[in-house]
């Protein structure tokens, strides 16, 4: 046993889309919750895993934030202090799909960024597309965990990109859930949603998860362009990819992070 607040959650992804016509799909996942301050000790501790090096599982700071390896804490930090938001010395945790075997990709990473004092003073969703192309949405956290922004990364040539993203999640425990609804002027296109329950981050866990869930990351690519092609053989429109936002990271405005539940 260890005291880490990190830990491995295994759960499900549903997907939901409603308009124009119906389509939906869901599978087996597992993520990782990583606090940033934590990593050096988990290395030393399990062999399975590792930070910045190849292993089995790994994490690396090239895969996130301003994807250059440099130190992601004073990245995250930076854009805080942008916002206005001052954590005092308090944890940021990342969740997000591991490495497996020096692969991959996850779609959207989210960050919980807490207060010396353990409350939860902002949410950053990294957002990915399969172009290679990332966004970040900053979010202040101010009592409710429900918040909405407008889109403004093309994730997929089959929506539109005028659309609002609305939020509803948990703070990771021994149970978490990520609610997430698109929805344009004439209401809700997409509903998606994680849920997980928590393991002990353990190389006896990792084996467990390699072995029920093979190629993980190689998975999620896959169903990506696999759904993609059941949505193109079912009539979907297909639209030309802009080009990403100048700024890598929006700062949503507190008085879009209204309490909404998808």
């Amino acid at each position: 046993m260890t005291n880490w607040t990190s830990a491995l959650y295994v759960g499900s992804v549903a997907h939901s889309r409603l308009r124009p016509f119906e389509h939906s799909f869901e599978y087996r996942i597992y993520t990782l919750l990583l606090d940033l301050d934590e990593l050096p000790g988990i290395v030393k501790n399990l062999r399975l895993f590792s930070h910045n090096r190849f292993n089995l599982f790994g994490f690396a700071d090239r895969d996130h934030g301003p994807r250059s390896g440099t130190d992601l804490r004073r990245w995250i930090d930076g854009h805080l202090d942008e916002a206005g938001i001052d954590l005092a010395g308090g944890s940021v945790k990342i969740l997000s799909f591991p490495r497996l075997l020096g692969y991959s990709f996850d779609p959207l990473t989210i960050w919980y960024c807490f207060h010396a004092d353990g409350t939860l003073r902002a949410v950053l969703h990294e957002v990915k597309n399969t172009f290679g192309e990332q966004h970040c949405y900053l979010v202040p956290i101010d009592g409710s965990l429900g918040h909405q922004f407008d889109k403004e990364l093309f994730v997929s040539p089959f929506m539109d990109m005028e659309a609002t993203y609305s939020f509803a999640m948990t703070i990771p425990a021994e149970r978490l859930s990520v609610g997430i609804v698109q929805s344009d002027r004439e209401g809700d296109l997409l509903r998606a949603s994680m849920r997980a329950s928590r393991l002990e981050l353990s190389d006896r866990h990792l084996v467990r998860v390699f072995m029920s869930h093979p190629l993980l990351t190689l998975k999620v690519i896959t169903a990506i362009h696999w759904q993609g092609f059941r949505l193109w053989r079912k009539g979907a429109p297909y639209r030309r990819r802009p080009a990403p936002p100048a700024h890598p990271v929006t700062i949503v405005d507190r008085s879009r992070a209204a309490e909404t539940t998808p």
